[in-house]
């Protein structure tokens, strides 16, 4: 009987995907639990309904065809001039490329910039996916430490010592599952390193437009880091349009190019009505974006007020992004074992560090996504929980 390839058999390295207490979540919910869930990175608001309505409106005008691969002429030139003010550089159409979402855009810049059997670093805590996007290139996952004890900024020592030989450099700042900001000291460096060693930088910033503390700080506005920069975006977590998959890819124009060329072979482009609603959810403003951000600054504050009042777990205040990182080694369970007795005592669910890389193990990364009322419940129960250890 034939057999699957080895790259696709071995996506998850050694183990599984690390989303095992989702999965579970997931089916005792369905099976009628109360589970008061802080998994996954999605809004308790639905995408807006003008939004929504733009996309039917477009549908119903014949949007339905065949778009151009590489996005709808109007949608690459708003991303690109939103792009232009952030990054204070100057793109064109023609440096934009536009993907089923982030995550798509993940997949092609690392076929981009990747050979079979390259050094592909990234910095650990990552997102989960990353690993397997790398893997599914026919490259090496090489993942460099941050440490909860320097709120998990990039420890550019070890980064150093590991991009000789390596090929690219994924980052992801505001960081999931962090909530680090990289501050302009840590993308100096970053920058530096590169240079030197002639690194290719995926920068992930789909959370640009959730930033509690500091400034974001795209590394592509750095000097030289322009062209050799692949930057990743996408309305999923701006405009609560994460089952859009609508994203972008950013960069020089002959790599967009050749991730066209990519994604004619692969994508096929983006539905044009879901574009057409993309391009009318970015037109709407920045007021939009901060409405969607809102409560999760709200809610970050109800977890640190709480985690203040006790000493049995510590929290690395997120200066972006929808989660809170919590250090829970003090209760002498890791990470995997406190998801799941909170799970099964208290039918609340987080996820355990250690299914976003070794250097948040002891930790839990818990989502701000439940309306406030029930998110304080859960706080509650996870409190209630750790005080019974």
């Amino acid at each position: 009987m034939p057999v699957p390839s080895s790259r696709i058999s071995h996506l998850n390295g050694d183990g599984d995907d690390g989303w095992s207490l989702f999965y579970k979540a997931r089916a005792m919910k369905a099976a009628g639990v109360p589970i008061l869930e802080l998994t996954i990175g999605e809004h308790d608001i639905r995408t807006a309904p003008d939004i929504l309505d733009e996309m039917h409106r477009a549908a119903t005008a014949g949007h339905t065809g065949y778009a151009a691969v590489p996005g709808i002429a109007a949608l690459r030139a708003a991303v690109a001039a939103r792009l232009s003010d952030s990054h204070a550089i100057r793109y064109g159409a023609d440096n934009i490329l536009i993907t089923p979402g982030g995550q798509a855009g993940l997949f092609a810049t690392h076929h981009a910039v990747c050979d079979e059997g390259d050094r592909a670093l990234m910095i650990d805590p990552y997102y989960a996916t990353y690993p397997g996007s790398i893997r599914a290139v026919g490259a090496v996952p090489v993942p460099v430490r941050a440490r909860s004890e320097d709120g998990f900024q990039p420890d550019l020592a070890a980064l150093s010592a590991a991009a000789k030989g390596a090929r690219s450099l994924l980052i992801n700042s505001p960081n999931n599952p962090t909530g680090a900001v990289y501050t302009e000291a840590s993308l100096a460096g970053i920058a530096e390193i590169a240079g030197a060693h002639d690194l290719w930088v995926i920068s992930d910033e789909v959370y640009d437009t959730q930033v509690w503390t500091g400034r974001h700080i795209p590394i592509a506005s750095l000097p030289g880091m322009a062209e050799r920069t692949l930057t990743i975006g996408s309305l999923s977590k701006s405009h609560a349009m994460t089952g859009s998959r609508l994203g972008w890819i950013a960069g020089p124009e002959d790599m967009i190019e050749h991730l066209i060329n990519l994604a004619t072979h692969t994508t096929y482009g983006v539905p044009g009505y879901i574009q057409e609603a993309g391009l009318y959810a970015l037109n709407s403003g920045p007021a939009t974006e901060a409405a969607v951000a809102a409560p999760f600054l709200r809610r970050r504050k109800i977890m640190l007020d709480r985690i203040a009042a006790q000493n049995r777990i510590r929290a690395i205040p997120p200066d972006g992004a929808m989660y809170v990182m919590l250090d829970i080694r003090a209760t002498g369970l890791s990470g995997e074992e406190f998801a799941a007795r909170l799970l099964d005592e208290e039918q609340v669910a987080v996820m355990p560090g250690e299914s976003f890389g070794a250097a948040s193990a002891g930790h839990l990364r818990v989502a701000l996504t439940l309306p406030d009322d029930q998110f304080t419940i859960a706080v509650d129960r996870l409190m209630r929980f750790s005080e019974s250890l």
